[in-house]
């Protein structure tokens, strides 16, 4: 593991790490916290951020401690969050703790909450279900996890529980399957939205062949296009979030994305541009609309998407595939690796290797044809 100064370091998965000072015990012995990013900067902003909230928290000491609900602490942390971090976090971190949090900790004086007690709150997250019926995606179990861990080491800063115990929890990533429209399929879509040129499917002509995502779509307005320098400017997103505490109201927010790395410059292909050309479509407003008043949301724009499957009689499959076949079929025309991860505004070139960079069977198929020579016939 290389060092790279101020306690960060390269780690052999590629991943920067940061270690701080979290705190000390009875002997006076450190003990560390650790954080994680893709790049060497923006490990350093997330290390700085956490020594200045370490800074603005009262010491620990090791005196008596006041009773505070584990609901309590969470929605103070909660509010203590609500300075530094975007509306899109806030929201997903009230849902775990509304959901997942509270139904098993919420009247539990934090102080007595013990490692037994965590364990058994994994076990019990690996039991949960979906409303589909499937177990909770690791991911999810993952952010879970570092909610609780984050509120718990507030708690410690805080006064309000002794120090953090070491929680260390395992689980096996199922790799998701990368689903892809066929070359076939492609083309069929692809001529289908052409000849039936409106703005929702000229959207989704530029997502398969620039490899945007949705909500960066809906976002899109026609200020973010240039025909003339021949490219379009990504920089924010839609999304709808929770809009009340508790509550079952939501909104609409257009926002920068959450990572540096989305906000992007994306070339169009020549034959991309003369096509927008030739629509003859009023370039005002929302890309997906032609109105400043009236955009399309995520959720609506998915549903467009299917029907447009289903009368082009194409399998049903989600909208994120045209941002997999788009990754894909550069991969296939020999783009550049760190060209397309930038395109596609992975925060690592990892992303893009792991995930796409994948010999396809008829390669492999003409390498092994290779050994014909090797195999004596007689």
């Amino acid at each position: 593991m290389s060092r790279k100064g101020e306690n960060i370091y390269k780690r052999k998965d590629g991943r920067w790490e940061g270690r701080y000072c979290k705190t000390r015990d009875e002997s006076g012995k450190i003990k560390y916290g650790y954080v994680y990013a893709r790049t060497y900067t923006d490990t350093k902003s997330k290390l700085e951020l956490v020594k200045k909230e370490c800074l603005s928290l009262p010491e620990k000491s090791t005196g008596n401690f006041s009773i505070h609900t584990f609901a309590d602490v969470a929605g103070e942390w909660l509010l203590y969050k609500k300075r530094i971090l975007k509306e899109t976090s806030i929201s997903k971190y009230n849902n775990i703790i509304n959901i997942h949090l509270l139904p098993f900790f919420r009247e539990q004086d934090i102080h007595n909450i013990t490692l037994e007690q965590m364990e058994a709150f994994y076990n019990a997250l690996l039991m949960t279900k979906t409303a589909k019926g499937t177990a909770l995606a690791p991911k999810t179990t993952l952010d879970i996890l570092s909610v609780m861990k984050a509120i718990l080491f507030y708690a410690t800063t805080k006064k309000y529980m002794n120090i953090l115990p070491v929680l260390r929890f395992e689980y096996r990533a199922v790799p998701k399957k990368l689903v892809v429209l066929s070359g076939r399929n492609q083309k069929i879509l692809s001529t289908y939205l052409c000849l039936n040129l409106t703005y929702r499917n000229l959207g989704l002509l530029i997502c398969m062949y620039t490899g945007i995502r949705l909500g960066e779509a809906c976002a899109l307005t026609w200020e973010d296009i240039s025909l003339t320098e021949g490219y379009i400017y990504i920089h924010k997103t839609m999304q709808r979030i929770q809009k009340e505490h508790n509550g079952k109201k939501t909104m609409i927010i257009i926002a920068e994305p959450k990572t540096q790395s989305s906000i992007r410059t994306i070339p169009l292909p020549r034959q991309l541009i003369q096509l927008i050309k030739s629509s003859k479509l009023p370039m005002q407003g929302y890309l997906l609309t032609g109105s400043y008043e009236r955009y399309i949301e995520p959720r609506n724009y998915q549903y467009h998407f299917k029907k447009i499957l289903q009368q082009c009689k194409i399998p049903q499959t989600n909208f994120h595939t045209l941002r997999h076949t788009f990754a894909t079929r550069c991969v296939e025309l020999g783009f550049d690796v760190k060209t397309l991860s930038e395109i596609l505004g992975h925060s690592n070139i990892n992303i893009t290797l792991n995930r796409y960079v994948h010999p396809s069977f008829n390669l492999k198929k003409q390498n092994m044809n290779k050994m014909n020579k090797l195999i004596a016939v007689k």
